[in-house]
This record gives structure tokens, sequence and C-alpha cells, in this order.
């Protein structure tokens, strides 16, 4: 088997490959190369990239197998030492730092997520009518405009209808958009302070999309709210809110809606989303509401029903294809879409 790990400690480590992995380079979004902070966790890919059957398990830096939705805590603070959870603080959200694990590199068009539905919940490449997806360069965007990812441990609950949106949710984590300069690689865990998020209503659901910036950001400490965004990085936000409506029309689909007309709220409510879709997930590894298609298999979550052992998590591992040579990115990927206005 030709698999690769990936780790790092606290303040960061260097990326080690296994014998016989290069790069996967371009805008495919598995470019191995420099170093990141991936706070404990590795990565272990599974399948032919840009295959069906491709996957990315996560485990800690010990070898366990985890599942990056229910596992990897959502505060940063609560970060776990030799796999033994830290005592809980007290918070301010104004200090607080959460984890995001990257789904989709900056750039990259491949639609990569976490798999809700499959045990571990591994990323990958979701399929539509049996055809990989990509997003659709609308110009003059090239794929995703950043660092995209969900919040582990966090639910939009389908069972609930939003009191500002009047739409339930996605039964997906939260989405989150990383503005920081750095291109992160699909798998990595990064510390992302929050600075407001945007309501976008996909198909009748509600779809948060959380604004977020990467710690390790020249800029991190400047930027603290969407107001400094808007300041610092302008035209950022406006080409945000332009992505999202118009990324499905090229799939002969209308464009999106937005709840609030559009506009940004900032980071103090979208600190109480994020705590409400928490909520939500607590609520669902515990059982204690309908979880539909959704895995709550996970390897550490206290007094849930679904917890699993090491040795189960690893024979799921084990049971998938051995990692192999990508396959080509269809040419019409690169395709742009110029839409009339």
């Amino acid at each position: 088997m030709r698999a690769l790990f990936r780790w790092s400690a606290r303040l960061g480590a260097d990326i080690l490959r296994a014998a016989g992995v290069g790069s996967l380079g371009g805008f495919s979004g598995f470019s191995l190369v420099g170093t990141v902070k991936m706070l404990h966790y590795r990565t272990e890919e599974r399948g032919r990239p840009h295959s069906v059957d491709y996957r990315i398990y996560f485990k800690t830096s010990s070898g366990k197998y985890i599942s990056p939705f229910h596992d990897i805590p959502l505060y940063a603070a609560d970060q776990q030492d030799n796999d033994v959870p830290t005592k809980k603080q007290k918070r301010d959200d104004n200090e607080l730092l959460l984890n995001m694990v990257v789904e989709v590199p900056r750039w990259s068009n491949a639609k990569m997520e976490i798999a809700t539905k499959e045990v571990l919940n591994p990323i990958k490449q979701d399929v539509k009518k049996g055809k990989l997806r990509y997003a659709a360069n609308v110009f003059p965007h090239k794929g995703y405009i950043w660092n995209y990812g969900a919040l582990p441990q966090t639910w939009e609950d389908p069972n609930h209808t939003d009191k500002d949106t009047n739409c339930c949710g996605d039964s997906d984590p939260i989405d989150v958009c990383d503005i920081g300069s750095k291109v992160c690689s699909a798998g990595q865990v990064i510390q992302v302070k929050v600075l407001g998020i945007l309501a976008l209503i996909d198909e009748g659901e509600t779809d948060w999309k959380v604004i977020a910036i990467n710690t390790d950001d020249p800029d991190a400490s400047k930027i603290n709210s969407i107001e400094d965004v808007r300041l610092s990085r302008p035209g950022h936000l406006e080409a945000t809110v332009d992505w999202f409506r118009k990324y499905k029309i090229p799939d002969n689909k209308p464009e999106n809606q937005f709840a609030f007309n559009g506009q940004f709220k900032d980071k103090d409510f979208a600190m109480e989303v994020i705590k409400s879709t928490h909520n939500y997930w607590k609520a669902l590894v515990h059982k204690q509401t309908k979880c539909g298609e959704i895995n709550c298999q996970n390897s550490s979550v206290c007094d849930s029903p679904f917890l699993c052992s090491d040795a189960e998590a690893a024979a799921i591992v084990k049971a998938a294809p051995e990692y192999g040579e990508a396959l080509p990115i269809p040419a019409e990927v690169d395709k742009w879409h110029f839409l009339t206005q």
C-alpha cells in the first residue's frame, strides 16, 4: 500500500511522505509541499485521487482512527494532548479560536467534503448522477476562492426551522471560508478566528457560510471583524456573495438566494449560530434527535451510544481500497463560464 501520512505538533511540523508518494500538485488540491499546522492529526489516503473510491481518513498522532466530523473538537482550546482531553476552560468569544477541517483548497475545483453518511466520515469527492462533482469556473473566479471546509462537531439540523431564515438546516456540518493567504491542503486541520457569517439559502435549506481567517495568516492579528475584511481586503466579501450566487448556474440551476438580502452578519451573530449548531450536533451524537442517514460512529465522544473501538475503526480503513495513482482531471474542469448580466 502506498499511503500518505501528515501530522504536526502544536507549533507545526514538516509533512512527511511514505515511500513512493510524490506531489499530487496542480489545482487538484492535493499538493503536499511545505509546512502545515495539523494540530496532532494525521491523514491517510485510500483509493485513487480523482476517482469515486478516493477517501482521506483521519487519525490522531498516536495512530488512532477518528471521525473529523465527531472527534475533532470545535474549540481549539479543547485540543487533546496525547489523546487526553484538556480541562474545559472559560471562554471569551473575542478570544475564541476554532478548528476548521479543510475540505477544498483555494483555487481547486474538486468538490471534496466530509462524508457524513459513511463510517468514520472520511473526506471524499461528491458524486452526482454517477459523476464526480467539480465547481465551475464562473468568470472571473477560478475554482473555490478561499480554503473551504467545515467546523467539526457542528450540524445544521434539518428538523429545525431557523427563526431568521425560515428554512431548515441542510444536515451538514457548518461551512467555513478561510480568507487567509495560505493555500491549504485537503484534510488539513487549521485554527481559525471567526469574523462573520453569510446566510445562503440553497434549494430551500439554510446553508450558513462562516467567514474566518487562518491564525497563521500574517494579517490575522489585524483582522477581527467583517468591517476589517471590508477595509483591508476590498472586494473580497462582494466576490464571496457573487461566487455563491452564481456557482450553480453552469449546471442549469437558478441563482442562489440569501437571507438578510445577502448582507454579512457580524462575529457575535456568527458565534451564536455556531453555538446552536454545536448543540444540534451534541443531540445528534447522543441520539436525542433524528439522525436520518448521518453516520455518528465516533472514537471519543463521552456517553455517545455510537462509540466504536479502535479495532473496529482500524478495520474500516483497512477494508478501503489501497492508495493508488491519481486519475487525470477532465479537461472541461478548466473551462471558463461567462454569464450574461
